[in-house]
């Protein structure tokens, strides 16, 4: 099944060379080589109609085939050892503490501005600084309850942080279902792994949703707002709402009265206290965001001042998700935390500085340019594969709104086998896990990994032709 693999420089995270499998590795290569790729190709036919019988969808608005897909599901799963997973782990745990810090800071003493570590200029001109937040408290002082961070392997193997996704990060849905899928049609692989369990990641949310609410609420009421069922993560709000036992809610089913917001429910109105909200900052209140939003609920910002209702994600967090804010997380670490980062990021250049913005246009030919504030793959551009008219475009843009704008070299991203039509190729990965701020930090051991199907492509994104594998990270073994 493996003899014309190619890993052409890569770094493989299946194979250490060609046809040596890594330690971690050994079982799951001997397993499907036995199997043959006929075999491996009917559970992959299995894994397509399980994912279809069970309506697990996304949707692209631009495609014009229509907007509701099945999630592209790989059965080759991705295998993290443990001695790997301590060190994302502890790198993820470090990285939410201090943007949890960070989002307090700017919205109360702003000490990270006034000692000149960030310019203001960057804060105050980013899109999702909400000035509506400042010298307001939230709940608990947790800003990020739920984060999913993005991380890549270059060429060498070590991990770096692409981005962090503090607003409303989406996948953990998929990431449940793929792993239920991957128990049904590699049972005897699955149990002889030892993998960590990711079943209770349900439950850890519940339990940090709770923590926001007021401490004299011993069963207080918590609700999953979402936009409706044509978001493109609908099918992700009405599944975790379901495995927490949650109140699904649209912003017509709240209202807020007295300063504190009541769901409508065929025994009346009922208080509710903590609001997991996947709706972003702009649409939750049309009183002090858009005033066309009919997705929010009027007035529920007020009460969010006055502490009678908590939302996860806080408003304003948006902020530490903007693309020109992610290169100076390494310098939030070393301010608040006193430490050094343990994972790295991308090496990143701010078009808003005037010799890194030169430097860009000169570059574009070898550059990823990425707008600040957009996602899923859009609005950036592959210089290395772009054409002269597309960079001549992008340059244009950079000019006209250089603050919109970052560029960070092309790093040749791991691959993992995967499959195809004609067989097993490598296909390029990353890895989004999620992290949960309560009462204390949890990761899910593993969480979702990207797959770019496209033969050669770097964009992961499902709304790009995407995929996704089960993530297994393994139980330490006693030595």
């Amino acid at each position: 099944m493996f003899d014309g693999y190619q890993i052409n420089g890569l770094f493989d995270e299946m194979f250490e060379k060609p046809g040596v499998a890594r330690p971690h590795y050994a079982g799951l290569h001997q397993r499907i080589s036995d199997l043959g790729i006929d075999a491996i190709k009917h559970r992959s036919t299995m894994a397509d109609a399980c994912f279809r019988n069970q309506g697990v969808t996304f949707t692209v608005y631009k495609d014009a085939l229509g907007v509701e897909k099945i999630f592209p599901f790989d059965v080759l799963p991705r295998i993290i050892p443990a001695d790997e997973w301590k060190l994302i782990e502890d790198g993820l745990v470090q990285r939410i503490t201090a943007l949890n810090l960070f989002c307090h800071d700017i919205y109360h003493q702003q000490h990270i501005l006034r000692d000149k570590i960030i310019d203001p200029d960057m804060i105050y001109n980013a899109r999702m600084f909400r000035r509506q937040m400042l010298g307001i408290n939230v709940p608990r002082g947790i800003y990020i309850s739920i984060c999913g961070t993005d991380l890549i392997r270059n060429q060498t193997g070590e991990y770096l942080v692409l981005e962090d996704n503090c607003r409303t990060p989406s996948g953990v849905s998929y990431v449940l279902e793929n792993r239920a899928i991957m128990k049904r049609i590699f049972p005897a692989v699955f149990q002889a792994a030892h993998v960590r369990p990711i079943e209770d990641y349900p439950h850890n949310l519940l339990q940090c949703l709770r923590h926001l609410a007021p401490p004299d609420m011993p069963d207080p009421c918590i609700v999953v707002l979402t936009p409706g069922m044509h978001n493109s993560a609908y099918y992700e709000h009405s599944f975790l709402a379901r495995q927490m036992g949650l109140e699904l809610v649209e912003g017509r089913d709240l209202l807020v009265d007295d300063n504190y917001v009541y769901m409508r429910t065929t025994a009346g109105m009922r208080r509710v206290d903590v609001i997991y909200r996947r709706i972003d900052d702009d649409f939750i209140d049309p009183l002090c965001f858009r005033p066309d939003s009919l997705l929010g609920v009027a007035g529920i910002m007020n009460a969010y001042r006055m502490g009678r209702v908590a939302l996860a994600n806080a408003v304003g967090v948006g902020v530490a998700d903007d693309k020109a804010i992610y290169p100076y997380v390494p310098d939030m670490i070393r301010f608040y935390l006193k430490q050094e980062p343990i994972l790295k990021n991308v090496p990143t250049r701010i078009c808003a500085r005037e010799h890194d913005r030169q430097y860009v246009l000169e570059h574009l030919h070898e550059l990823v340019v990425k707008s600040t504030n957009e996602a899923g793959g859009y609005g950036m551009l592959m210089g290395h594969q772009a054409t002269q008219a597309e960079r001549q475009e992008f340059a244009s843009k950079i000019k006209a709104d250089p603050r919109n704008f970052i560029a960070q070299p092309v790093v040749e991203i791991s691959q993992h086998p995967s499959i195809i039509d004609k067989g097993i190729e490598g296909r390029r990965i990353d890895l989004r896990p999620y992290i949960l701020c309560g009462q204390g930090i949890s990761v899910m051991p593993g969480g979702l990994t990207r797959v770019a199907l496209k033969r050669g492509s770097l964009v992961v994104n499902s709304s790009q032709g995407g995929g996704s594998k089960d993530t297994w990270v393994l139980e330490e073994q006693p030595a």
